[in-house]
């Protein structure tokens, strides 16, 4: 770790009440408080006490720049756990700027993207989770995605995940010192011990893994895609859900051709919701692009809202659709409610139970992989139905943090996926009746594949690549 005085904006470069730089390292006091003027020119930053904030001036020469109030912080009790100074200065790229530069002048370098944060990693403030979880709060696009994110920084993913590798270690440990003096310790029914204790390490690893998919969704949002004939309400209904006229609306069928994005927030969830052009037999070229495009969203989609008009009998039409979406989770829109029914929920579930067989979600999970709304988006029914119905397909029903450690992080799933493998690995040796040492190896392997999640086990290069993404000043 570079060990000189780094500075940077730690606020946005625009036009703004208040701007903040930021300033870290071994002379960050000694550099400010020669820029630094307080009021009655009797204060030296120098000699004031940790952790206080004083009024004064800044200088460029014997020119003053702007009035500032500047915080003192030293070190080990600090962000980084170096001493820190941060110069609360009015708003503007100028100002910054021009304060930027003259601490350059006396001093400081400009700091890379994430160097705060990662000189708190390196310094042993918080471990790469906890630094990774400060993006995440910084990029949180909703509320559970915030409280999930805080949690992870408080140490909810770092506990959890040193509580593992201490356990494994006190078995790689226990294994090496009896193979090191078998004479005073005894190997005797360890195994039988050892594979309950890795039995139950690869349950907790399971549910960590399994986690993910909902802590993704947390993360970025569900992406939903709207799907349905052309005219059974699909622009109307996300209109509707944006408090917006989004989409365009007309009675003329067709009229959606290529794919509407939008994001909304629904009870703290976030959706990515894909409306697409109604999906039918056509001879016109440009909305046969718009029906090629819906299938491919569809594909790729979280979440499949499928809208039918439960004014008009299903046809072929509505055939191909469920077809197409069998394997996803559905929720499905039985619009139009608020004129005389040609379709019941009983007649969506007979398509879908003639699909049984492909409904992947069905078998796989504890819950129906398809939802039925009666809705009419005319009259605003059904929306707080459709909530509900989101929360039980992807989080059985409720959104639980006090307790609940949600996988938010790629990174940290790949590395749980290899230290499940590793233990599933020892789990063989034991049922195979292999030497004690087979076992050490693979308990190795997955300890080193936990401790990439933490930090212990990382190279120079991943620590850049994951600090690059930060942005400067943080």
């Amino acid at each position: 770790m570079r060990s000189d005085t780094i500075a940077a904006a730690a606020t946005a470069m625009s036009n703004s009440g208040i701007g903040i730089i930021r300033i870290s390292g071994d002379e960050a006091v000694e550099i400010a408080d020669r820029i630094y003027c307080s009021k009655n020119n009797k204060k030296r930053l120098i000699n004031v006490k940790s952790h206080t904030i004083h009024y004064g001036f800044i200088y460029d020469g014997g020119v003053m720049l702007d009035e500032v109030m500047v915080s003192v912080m030293r070190a080990p009790n600090t962000y980084t756990r170096e001493d820190i100074v941060e110069i609360n200065c009015h708003g503007g790229a100028l100002v910054i700027n021009k304060i930027l530069d003259i601490l350059v002048r006396n001093g400081c370098r400009i700091a890379e993207a994430g160097e705060f944060t990662k000189r708190a990693f390196l310094n042993g403030r918080i471990d790469l989770s906890e630094a990774e979880a400060v993006m995440d709060i910084i990029q949180s696009k909703n509320e559970f995605a915030l409280k999930s994110s805080v949690r992870q920084l408080k140490g909810a993913v770092s506990d959890k995940i040193s509580k593992l590798r201490s356990e494994i270690l006190h078995e790689i440990a226990f294994i090496e010192s009896a193979l090191d003096d078998p004479e005073h310790i005894s190997l005797d029914g360890f195994s039988a011990k050892l594979g309950e204790e890795t039995d139950r390490i690869c349950g907790d690893l399971e549910k960590l893994i399994g986690s993910a998919d909902n802590g993704r969704v947390l993360k970025e949002g569900i992406n939903t895609v709207i799907v349905g004939k052309p005219n059974v309400g699909k622009s109307s209904f996300l209109n509707l859900i944006l408090g917006e006229d989004r989409a365009i609306v007309t009675n003329v069928a067709g009229t959606t051709r290529d794919v509407l994005e939008e994001t909304v927030i629904l009870n703290g969830i976030s959706l990515n919701i894909v409306d697409t052009a109604g999906i039918r037999d056509t001879d016109d070229v440009i909305e046969k692009i718009g029906v090629d495009k819906a299938r491919k969203y569809a594909n790729d989609a979280d979440l499949i809202v499928y809208i039918a008009d439960a004014s008009k009998s299903l046809d072929d039409d509505d055939d191909e659709i469920i077809g197409m979406i069998c394997c996803k989770k559905i929720i499905v829109l039985l619009n139009k409610t608020d004129l005389e029914q040609a379709v019941s929920e009983k007649d969506i579930e007979e398509k879908f139970c003639g699909r049984a067989d492909k409904m992947t979600y069905m078998s796989e999970n504890n819950f129906s992989a398809v939802r039925i709304i009666k809705t009419s988006v005319k009259e605003k029914k059904g929306i707080e139905e459709f909530e509900n119905a989101i929360k039980e397909m992807f989080f059985n029903g409720d959104i639980d943090l006090n307790d609940e450690v949600y996988i938010t992080n790629q990174r940290h799933k790949e590395a749980l996926i290899e230290a499940l493998d590793s233990m599933r690995m020892v789990r063989k040796s034991i049922d195979d009746d292999m030497p004690e040492d087979f076992y050490s190896i693979d308990l190795m392997s997955a300890y080193a594949a936990l401790g990439r999640i933490i930090g212990e086990e990382v190279g120079d290069d991943l620590v850049e690549e994951i600090f690059s993404k930060f942005c400067i000043g943080k």
